[in-house]
């Protein structure tokens, strides 16, 4: 009897959790499989050497992507589609300076450091990405 007194505790505890702690998946966006490279060697993404610069590019992701430089060994990677919204025209974001803005007219604004939204109404934040830099060459994935 002694066993089992100490063993309910335990019992409660690991079958108590429920999958409300669990990251939910943003029902808005769709999941695509992809993975890029970029050369930081190149002109083109010359910027992208420098802590506190960014880069946008509207080939890959659903409507985009936008890369930051936070300190030339950490590397931030979000796509450019308002996270709280069904993709529309509207829901694509802008980026100016570290915010990205969607006008759909809810004032949705994020910051593209943390990927945290800081204006407008909704529950999700930017849609997360994987970036690595090895060498010169900067890999974007999912």
């Amino acid at each position: 009897m002694k066993r089992l007194s100490l063993l309910s505790p335990l019992f409660f505890i690991f079958f108590g959790c429920s999958s409300d702690n669990e990251i939910r998946q943003n029902p808005y966006l769709p999941h695509l499989n992809f993975s890029i490279q970029f050369d930081l060697s190149l002109p083109e993404y010359n910027q992208l050497n420098f802590p506190g610069n960014k880069f946008v590019t509207r080939n890959y992701g659903i409507n985009g992507i936008v890369i930051f430089n936070l300190n030339n060994d950490q590397y931030l990677a979000y796509e450019l589609t308002d996270p709280n919204h069904i993709p529309q025209p509207c829901s694509i974001l802008i980026v100016n300076g570290t915010e990205a803005t969607c006008s759909c007219g809810d004032g949705n604004i994020y910051t593209i450091i943390t990927g945290e939204q800081i204006a407008g109404t909704g529950e999700y934040m930017l849609k997360p990405y994987r970036a690595e830099r090895t060498g010169s060459v900067l890999q974007i994935s999912n």
